[in-house]
């Protein structure tokens, strides 16, 4: 081993609190920026080269067939900015049943000759394309469980008629839920019902912006309301990220904190190294070495540790992905998704490289000394340094150790600025992740949307008109349940909700209704915007679904898939992540004419004041029992694998991060504690006790604590405001104030004390190695 090499491998082993805090800070920083990379990466990948590969259709409309005609449809083709075009194919709306087992919901049906190749291939995923009349192929996201050679039978339809699943496909456009043969579609649509779809691709089509120009420029020359929807596949790609790009904010805050507050940790470490080692780097010269190999000794003795962090992180990085990658393996029919390789050699490169720049920063002084100067020099501290501080503190009524540990950030000033820093940055983290658990907790409730202190709950949600051989279900009457339930002793407010599946025009797949009878506002809803339902024919919708179907409040759509069509005026935006957020809340008499069967009914009850609900339950449930049906306390279920995962990989590199913060007060500490070891034996030689030599130290770092915390928890809530907005952008939600402002002037105070805990953690040991140490070999140290 060379000169340089032994000199690397000393200052590794002796160093080893530094060597600690230099590869934790690593670890922290590679494995926030590994997951965070993998999940940019990760959340657009997969469907653009599907994208690409498939030539997705850019734009999907559907058209009224009583007010276009295929030719005119035909010739949109050749309007300018359009590249491309299939169609137009026949589409019907239409409720199956697979082999007896019960309703499916309402689906999308085009008639298609092939798989086709220039605009939105299809991909068979199994078996076959359908080429007769009697075969039908399943989107592998249809809401039936595609299996070949099942029969699925449309018994509303004139007829009964019944297809066989020949093949299983997926659009990545995701522009029907089955697809057969155009022959096949007269039995499935009736006189005056389906439409049809075209498919485009345009020249330029980037933007919303662009898209809603192409739009334009294909409905312009087509009978006016001949367009009843239409979907751009940016809406679609934005939907299918929606899971991995969640948590792309919250990574980039973390990232970002592992990252600056590394490049602090390793500066202030081998700076801290070389400004008590001076003594050490003269020797080093007289011995023959050159400023460049001090400068790259330095250097190495931090590269050390931090390739080892890095390896560590990347690691942790991989292991943190798993639940999270989990999520998105079959969007799109991959087996599974894997962390990229260059994502691994980015950041290795990048973070080592920032290692390296740093700790050649710092260590730049190293090599600049002079050999004479450097030897002459001791441990010593400038004794003028901080006598104002102490002077002043000695004024005050305080113990002298107490007074002592008060004015010692003032002597070392820059190494107090480095520990504050550090602690800084571990009270932003705490600061952020009790909000952000906090903000959770509030979507949550909006997610559960069920503030009621009983549930009566339903069967499984209908899925759709029924046929005449559908058979009758066992269920309870709800009108039954009602009376029941009102009839009973300490019922208070009350409503009841029924769910159906619907479909809207422009969109595939179901969407579903919950027609609510009785006033549902006090039931946990949170409002974005507009209000809440009060009349027939209003309805409230989420966020996402009014950014798939290109409305806002105070416009209408209308629910096919029933008995009748239903149109609703979109009075409200509600907060509801569920099912994507593609929900309808309605009264159940806007569906009177169209579904006037509603049973499939949850009851949803506040008791009055003073009344038990364990004995409220108990009674009830003896007067629902003949009618099928059981009261239970409490909401329905509204727990997210997404938020618990959240919260999870939060509280993990929280903790990595406070763990940092610590032992970069350990090591500021540490370093100082050593340099007045001298002094600390004169103090215990006058008699001052451990206890009070603990007190000394710990409360050197008091107004460094206090400082970095009163300043870390405005920044932490700074971070929270924009972090969770853009996570509910990155999902297509608007959260309203209550969700974002969740910080309440009594828990500010102790997150401000979080600096002060974090300053003492690191304290702590190096207050008892001081209160330990011998006096007589104190006293000899020089």
């Amino acid at each position: 081993m060379s000169a340089l090499g032994k000199v690397v491998r000393s200052g590794v082993g002796r160093r080893r609190v530094q060597t600690l805090v230099i590869g934790l800070a690593t670890m922290m920083a590679v494995a926030a920026s590994v997951l965070g990379g993998t999940l940019l990466v990760v959340s657009g990948a997969p469907f653009d080269d599907a994208f690409a590969g498939r030539h997705g259709a850019h734009l999907s409309v559907e058209f009224d067939a009583g007010e276009v005609s295929a030719g005119q449809l035909a010739r949109s083709r050749d309007t300018g900015g359009v590249s491309d075009a299939a169609g137009p194919f026949r589409t019907a709306t239409v409720t199956p049943r697979s082999d007896g087992a019960g309703p499916g919901g309402p689906m999308t049906v085009v008639g298609r000759g092939d798989p086709g190749r220039a605009v939105d291939e299809v991909a068979l995923l199994d078996g076959r394309w359908p080429t007769r009349s009697g075969e039908i192929a399943l989107s592998a996201d249809s809401s039936l469980l595609p299996t070949l050679g099942m029969k699925i039978a449309f018994s509303d339809l004139p007829g009964g008629p019944a297809l066989t699943v020949v093949g299983v496909a997926r659009s990545v456009t995701r522009t029907a839920d089955a697809w057969v043969v155009p022959s096949q579609m007269p039995a499935l649509t009736g006189p005056d019902s389906g439409g049809y779809q075209m498919l485009y691709r345009f020249t330029a089509a980037g933007t919303a912006a662009r898209i809603t120009a192409g739009t334009e420029a294909v409905t312009r020359s087509l009978p006016p309301g001949a367009a009843v929807g239409e979907t751009s596949w940016l809406t679609v790609r934005k939907n299918a990220e929606r899971d991995t790009a969640l948590y792309v904010p919250f990574l980039i805050a973390f990232g970002t904190l592992g990252l600056v507050m590394s490049v602090l940790i390793v500066g202030n470490v081998v700076a801290s190294a070389v400004g008590t080692a001076t003594r050490r780097i003269g020797i080093l010269k007289a011995v023959g070495f050159t400023p460049s190999q001090v400068v790259r000794a330095y250097v190495g003795q931090a590269l050390i540790p931090a390739a080892a962090g890095t390896a560590l992180g990347v690691l942790a990085g991989h292991l943190l992905a798993v639940p999270v990658l989990a999520e998105t393996e079959e969007v799109y029919g991959a087996p599974s998704l894997t962390i990229a390789p260059w994502v691994d050699l980015a950041v290795i490169a990048g973070v080592l490289g920032l290692v390296a720049v740093t700790a050649w920063a710092s260590a730049w002084r190293a090599g600049r000394l002079r050999t004479v100067d450097a030897l002459a020099v001791g441990r010593g501290v400038s004794s003028g340094r901080g006598r104002w501080a102490a002077r002043l503190a000695g004024r005050l009524p305080l113990p002298q150790p107490v007074a002592l540990g008060l004015a010692r950030p003032f002597a070392r000033p820059a190494r107090a600025l480095a520990m504050g820093t550090a602690i800084l940055f571990g009270a932003v983290a705490v600061t952020f992740t009790v909000g952000m658990g906090a903000s959770l907790g509030q979507v949550m409730k909006a997610r559960a949307h069920d503030a009621a202190d009983v549930v009566v709950p339903a069967p499984l949600p209908d899925l759709g008109p029924q046929g005449p051989d559908t058979g009758k279900r066992s269920e309870a009457d709800p009108a039954a349940v009602a009376a029941a339930v009102e009839a009973a002793a300490g019922t208070g407010k009350h409503y009841s909700a029924a769910t159906i599946r619907a479909t809207v025009s422009g969109l595939t797949g179901t969407t579903d209704v919950i027609a609510f009878t009785g006033d549902a506002s006090w039931g946990g809803y949170t409002m974005v915007s507009g209000r809440w339902i009060d009349r027939p024919g209003e309805a409230v919708v989420p966020t996402p679904f009014l950014a798939a179907t290109g409305t806002r409040v105070g416009n209408t759509v209308t629910l096919n898939g029933l008995a009748q069509p239903v149109t609703v005026r979109i009075v409200g935006e509600v907060l509801d992540p569920r099912k994507d957020g593609m929900q309808v809340f309605t009264d159940a008499s806007t569906l009177t004419a169209a579904r006037p069967d509603l049973t499939e009914t949850s009851h949803h009850i506040a008791v009055t004041p003073g009344t038990d609900v364990t004995g409220y339950v108990d009674a009830l449930n003896k007067d629902l029992a003949p009618l099928g049906a059981t009261a239970q306390s409490g909401g329905l279920d509204g727990g997210s694998g997404v938020v618990v995962t959240l919260n999870a990989l939060s509280m993990i590199l929280t903790l990595m991060l406070v763990a940092v913060a610590a032992l970069g007060v350990l090591n500021g500490v540490l370093l100082d504690t050593r340099e007045r070891v001298r002094e600390i034996g004169v103090h215990k030689a006058l008699g001052m006790a451990p206890r009070q030599t603990v007190a000394m130290v710990l409360t050197s770092v008091v107004v460094t604590g206090l400082a970095a915390g009163a300043l870390g928890v405005p920044l932490g809530v700074a971070l929270h405001g924009w972090v969770l907005p853009a996570m509910g952008d990155s999902v297509g939600l608007r959260l309203p104030g209550s969700v974002i402002a969740v910080y309440d002037a009594a828990e500010l105070l102790p997150l401000a004390l979080g600096g002060l805990l974090i300053a003492a953690l690191g304290a702590l040991l190096p207050a008892g190695w001081a209160a330990g140490a011998r006096t007589a070999t104190a006293l000899r140290t020089e």
